[in-house]
């Protein structure tokens, strides 16, 4: 008698498997893009240098919450509370622009390295508002560490400094990382391509939130919603030019998976 081994189930990795229990998804297409997304960073090397990996998938706010590298349901684990008028659809989450938020619970003074970080954001809308995707700083004030997709046709990236690194850029589609790793040493990536570099110093990590959908100035409150729509974000360590087209790879065959790619 032979026994087919996929007859009582697909085996996937234990880190994407936590996932899928923790957001309830049933989809065998969703669990398999999520499954290979896990395994492809991993090989990648790149797995471990995330903080918080937000794959926004099974279209409802109660999936899109939860933190692929740590899915538990708290602050701690770096889980998302959404605010305002989001919608929630197969294709990703997308703000309005005039009150929504999304709270990481991630502060980059007490859970980022200064000079050793990146935030990406996976747009699928085109615009050209004054808008922020992701980003903190404190009273309005530098340090800022946030991805400004392109504003009135620049996109801008600063990470623990008061300045910024700049691209003209001639859409606002598709997969965007900004990662610094040295204190002179700051680059943009769009869809996998180095599109701007910078030297400009940090200077200390805001002591306030990392939010999506706008940026958090503490006090002063939520400034320059987006109405993006988000396909992916994460949030970690710097990585390299290398790291960033395999990240790029990693998260296109993703969404591509999930018919959502730009």
């Amino acid at each position: 008698m032979i026994i087919n081994p996929y007859s009582f189930g697909v085996a996937y990795d234990p880190d994407a498997q936590a996932f899928i229990t923790a957001a309830g998804i049933t989809d065998n297409t969703q669990k398999s893009a999520i499954n290979t997304l896990v395994v492809s960073m991993k090989g990648f090397g790149i797995w471990t240098k995330m903080k918080a990996i937000y794959p926004f998938v099974g279209g409802t706010a109660t999936t899109h919450k939860f933190n692929l590298k740590n899915p538990a349901d708290t602050n701690a684990a770096f889980r998302l509370v959404f605010a305002g008028g989001w919608t929630h659809t197969t294709t990703g989450a997308k703000p309005n622009a005039i009150n929504t938020v999304a709270d990481t619970f991630l502060i980059p003074s007490t859970s980022l390295t200064l000079n050793d970080q990146h935030l990406s954001y996976y747009t699928r809308t085109n615009s050209n508002l004054t808008e922020v995707e992701i980003g903190c700083n404190v009273v309005g004030s530098p340090p800022n560490t946030l991805l400004e997709i392109r504003t009135l046709g620049i996109t801008y990236v600063s990470i623990a400094a008061g300045t910024y690194t700049t691209y003209t850029d001639p859409n606002s589609l598709g997969f965007y990382l900004g990662s610094r790793t040295a204190s002179n040493s700051i680059r943009l990536f769009k869809n996998g391509s180095n599109v701007a570099s910078g030297t400009t110093a940090s200077t200390s990590n805001p002591n306030a939130t990392l939010v999506l959908g706008g940026l958090n100035s503490g006090t002063s409150g939520i400034q320059f919603r987006t109405q993006k729509e988000c396909a992916f974000s994460s949030i970690g360590d710097g990585l390299s030019v290398t790291e960033a087209a395999n990240f790029y790879t990693a998260v296109q065959a993703f969404n591509t998976t999930l018919a959502r790619q730009v």
